[in-house]
């Protein structure tokens, strides 16, 4: 063989091995990350939200729409197997004309075979001052038959971002003339 004829592979070898070191060596999917990376400040706010949310499900103005039920769901005495979407006002007091400061976007399901207990996921979504455009995200089981629930704030949005806290709800109204049931919220969130 001629030195030449070996000059080549040797040649191809060596240009492979400049080539890797420029390739990054780890093709990690996560990394560690500091606070002062992502901007957050090491104190947290603690901040109390009152609002009313009304939840049209009969009448002209529905904002919560039955979207799947099971087949023996209307036989059952809670409702069990309902999904329902909704996009329901939150307002400043509990009256229907009352100032709208955000929306509670998302859904419940009816998941208890002997009560009306309600699976709810949904976001609170602030249309108003300081808290405009930010959301809190709610997660939890709503026995709505009792006069206090407390459900899981498991994060958010904008001001809200890598929230978590709580939210109760005590029902002011069911079904009144309007076709809305009407639920003050208390929601304290660590953000």
């Amino acid at each position: 063989m001629s030195s030449n004829t070996m000059y080549v592979p040797t040649m191809s070898l060596f240009f492979l091995l400049c080539l890797s070191s420029f390739i990054p060596k780890t093709h990690a999917f996560a990394k560690a990350i500091t606070k002062e990376e992502m901007g957050i400040k090491q104190q947290q706010n603690l901040t109390h939200l009152h609002f009313y949310f009304h939840d049209y499900v009969k009448g002209d103005n529905l904002t919560a729409i039955r979207i799947a039920q099971a087949p023996n769901t209307d036989k059952t005495p809670s409702g069990f197997g309902a999904l329902v979407m909704i996009d329901d006002p939150l307002t400043e007091g509990p009256q229907s004309d009352s100032k709208i400061i955000g929306y509670a976007q998302g859904m419940y399901g009816f998941a208890d075979l002997k009560q009306p207990g309600l699976l709810m996921t949904m976001n609170f979504v602030f249309v108003e001052g300081e808290y405009n455009g930010s959301t809190i995200s709610v997660l939890g089981r709503n026995q709505v038959m009792n006069k206090v629930r407390e459900l899981g704030v498991v994060g958010g949005s904008g001001v809200f971002r890598f929230a978590s806290g709580y939210a109760q709800a005590k029902t002011v109204t069911m079904l009144d003339d309007s076709g809305a049931s009407v639920v003050e919220y208390d929601v304290y969130v660590q953000h």
